[in-house]
């Protein structure tokens, strides 16, 4: 059992309370007179209002002008538009065994640009393992790819080179 006095706020209550957040504190004022029947006046000096700009919260409410003060959650996008479009494609160079780059790049070249992330994420999707073997570069005559653009930089050459 707690021995508190009935009138210490702890911090939960304090959360109820005192709403910080301006639409916490609308529902919470709002809930106090609609819903506790706290009269206008009280309802409105325990929330921070005064009476007047209360009672516009309450016309506003009884007529549908408020904002929604519980916001639902809005599912994101179920198709990935850049994806889709190029799938096939980057299944098929991988199958002619491209790296991720060099499919990234291809793909770049004919103006679908996708990152090299993006593209292992359709790889992984299909069932291309991460550490899938790659053909070293230029062993692929059939290449789309110039052997200029497929040549790989060493482990130690710093990715992100200044563009000419």
């Amino acid at each position: 059992m707690h021995d508190s006095a009935p009138n210490d706020l702890t911090e939960c209550r304090r959360f109820f309370a005192e709403p910080s957040a301006p639409r916490q504190r609308q529902y919470e004022a709002l809930r106090a007179f609609f819903h506790e029947r706290l009269p206008s006046a009280e309802a409105a000096r325990r929330f921070g209002y005064a009476p007047g700009a209360f009672r516009v919260l309450c016309h506003a409410f009884r007529h549908g002008q408020l904002p929604e003060l519980f916001a639902l959650p809005r599912p994101g996008p179920r198709a990935q538009p850049k994806k889709s479009r190029v799938h096939e494609q980057i299944v098929a160079l991988r199958k002619r065994n491209y790296s991720v780059y060099e499919i990234s790049r291809s793909l770049k070249e004919q103006g679908a640009g996708l990152s090299p992330t993006a593209v292992r994420e359709v790889l992984v999707q299909e069932g291309f393992g991460a550490s899938s073997p790659l053909v070293s570069a230029g062993s692929s005559s059939s290449s789309p790819i110039s052997s200029a653009s497929t040549a790989r930089p060493s482990p130690a050459a710093p990715s992100c080179r200044a563009r000419a």
